[in-house]
């Protein structure tokens, strides 16, 4: 009996160790408020499926770093790999390596440069970045009804989605509707609070005049409200714009300083991505593309945002 109680104990582990699925992560910056988000929903809902293990490792914004933690993840054997990029510019390299050693990989939230030249076993899961700058800033026309300045704040510019959203923004003030409003200024301030608030107090320093920023990201944005707090603007004065609804966007929007955001839902990313990687492990087929559609919050929808966070 002693035998046969430890040959099935034996064997229900060899099953489980069978069906284990171990998925490599690489995320560009652990310190951002964002990525966290979504590096919590991916470990939130791996903690919810049997079997499944993420080790996840921060890159620190080293693309170098980025290409040494896929191969360390080959190395050592996982079922899949998912990368936020660095630099979406370089992930050409890292789909080589990771299609060499014929390890699936999947891409989150940032869009990689070789989106439709991906290899069998990858794919990319995000939020479609036409949608994010286009809702932002067709907002912030219908708040200045179509005429007024503005300043641009971009993400970094190596990034994908820093482009494209200000794409956005300038195909949107090219509509009828907005034409009217002109961008006196356009920089980039790579998606950090202090970097928004150091760039914003230089445009305040030299005297530019606007009724608008439109930043590529709530970060910034955040950081241009204190700059502008700080040099005793009234908020009401200006309207500010921006993207990811974290939650301390929708607190500053619930003070009164932030005007417009965008619901980008990290966390259905982060599952979206480890279901992708999963199924890919397994062999099963997975869209190249799987959008999350973006969402348009303002003071009059903001309790539905507070409530999701």
């Amino acid at each position: 009996m002693k035998k046969f109680i430890l040959g099935t104990a034996m064997a229900v582990m060899m099953s489980t160790a069978a069906h284990a699925e171990t998925i490599g992560v690489s995320m560009a910056l652990f310190d951002d408020n964002f990525l966290t988000v979504l590096r919590n929903g991916m470990s939130d809902y791996a903690k919810t499926l049997n079997g499944v293990e993420l080790q996840i490792e921060d890159a620190q914004n080293d693309v170098a770093k980025q290409q040494s933690q896929i191969q360390n993840f080959i190395a050592a054997g996982v079922s899949a790999i998912i990368v936020n990029p660095v630099d979406t510019d370089a992930t050409a390299a890292m789909s080589k390596i990771a299609a060499d050693a014929g390890i699936p990989l999947v891409y989150v939230n940032r869009e990689p440069v070789n989106i439709d030249s991906l290899p069998e076993k990858q794919a990319f899961v995000a939020s479609n970045e036409v949608e994010s700058g286009t809702l932002e800033t067709q907002e912030v026309c219908k708040m200045l009804g179509g005429k007024g300045k503005a300043v641009v704040m971009m993400g970094e510019l190596s990034n994908q989605a820093a482009r494209m959203r200000t794409k956005d923004i300038h195909d949107v003030l090219a509509t009828d509707a907005c034409k009217g409003i002109e961008i006196v200024e356009e920089q980039t301030a790579n998606w950090s609070r202090t970097q928004g608030a150091d760039l914003m107090t230089n445009w305040l320093s030299a005297g530019v005049e606007f009724d608008a920023v439109i930043a590529n990201n709530d970060e910034m944005a955040i950081g241009a409200i204190q700059a502008l707090k700080a040099a005793g603007r009234s908020m009401d004065s200006v309207v500010i714009g921006g993207v990811d609804a974290t939650q301390d966007a929708l607190a500053a929007m619930a003070a009164g300083d932030l005007d417009v955001t965008v619901f980008q839902n990290a966390a259905g990313q982060g599952q979206g991505s480890v279901d992708a990687a999963l199924k890919l492990a397994k062999g099963e087929a997975v869209e190249k593309k799987v959008y999350i559609p973006f969402e348009l919050v303002t003071k009059d929808n903001l309790d539905k945002y507070q409530a999701k966070n």
